[in-house]
């Protein structure tokens, strides 16, 4: 699904050379959980801006599903991420004045192949999938920010993409609500959905199969979780909320 080969990043800062990435090479199959771990500054931002079509490598290849995506237009560039890819943030990313509904619709909007019901329906469904479908019509301001990720998480799945990245998903919650997000994550990997996330969690890490550490631009560490964690047990085994 995903394949770069001799990887680089180059920015230029003034005078100044930044190579925030040098000669990364790897492979994410298809249906797999991978969690992106490393400093700040060890090029693990930058790699996930590449794979989601946010940004070109200075060098190397970078092929997706099939297609090599260095040398795409910006508008080849914005197909990709608005058919094969969604996105999920730490800071969710909502339009602050606009019901949940109408932010999961927002990217069908630019899907050409989406038609006026179609859109309505698909938008409802995704709610539906991350138990909002009571929420429809309230604003991020009356929500949790639990319940904002999981607008967030249906924004992303709204054009049944194949690749769900996500970027500190659980970086703004505290340890229930991201076992609650976990759950869902998880879940989707079940589904066969293609799982890239970042986290300077351990803990949140040790959820997917898969850990890639970088490290000064290169990759360090490439391995198996042994146990990955069950979110749905972690979540049962919490102790009860305060009903105060």
């Amino acid at each position: 699904m995903i394949h770069v080969e001799n990887l680089h990043k180059v920015y230029q800062t003034g005078d100044i050379a930044v190579r925030a990435l040098k000669g990364v090479t790897l492979n994410i199959d298809e249906g797999e959980f991978v969690a992106i771990m490393g400093p700040s500054g060890s090029g693990k931002s930058t790699f996930m801006n590449i794979v989601g079509c946010l940004d070109l490598p200075s060098e190397g290849s970078y092929v997706l599903d099939g297609q090599e995506v260095a040398g795409m237009s910006d508008d080849e560039l914005a197909a990709v991420r608005n058919r094969k890819i969604g996105f999920v943030f730490q800071t969710f990313n909502l339009i602050p004045r606009r019901p949940a509904f109408r932010q999961v619709m927002l990217p069908l909007m630019y899907n050409p192949e989406a038609s006026g019901a179609d859109m309505e329906a698909r938008a409802r469904a995704a709610l539906e999938r991350v138990g909002l479908a009571d929420r429809e019509q309230h604003k991020p301001n009356e929500l949790s920010g639990g319940q904002q990720q999981r607008v967030a998480i249906a924004r992303a799945l709204v054009n049944d993409p194949r690749i769900i990245l996500g970027d500190e998903p659980t970086g703004n919650l505290d340890t229930r609500t991201s076992e609650e997000i976990m759950v869902i994550i998880q879940e989707l990997h079940r589904e066969g959905k293609t799982i890239v996330m970042v986290t300077h969690e351990e803990s949140i890490a040790e959820h997917a199969r898969r850990i890639i550490r970088f490290k000064d631009g290169h990759v360090v560490v490439d391995e198996p979780v042994k146990r990955p964690l069950d979110a749905r047990q972690m979540l049962a085994e919490l102790p009860p909320e305060d009903d105060e």
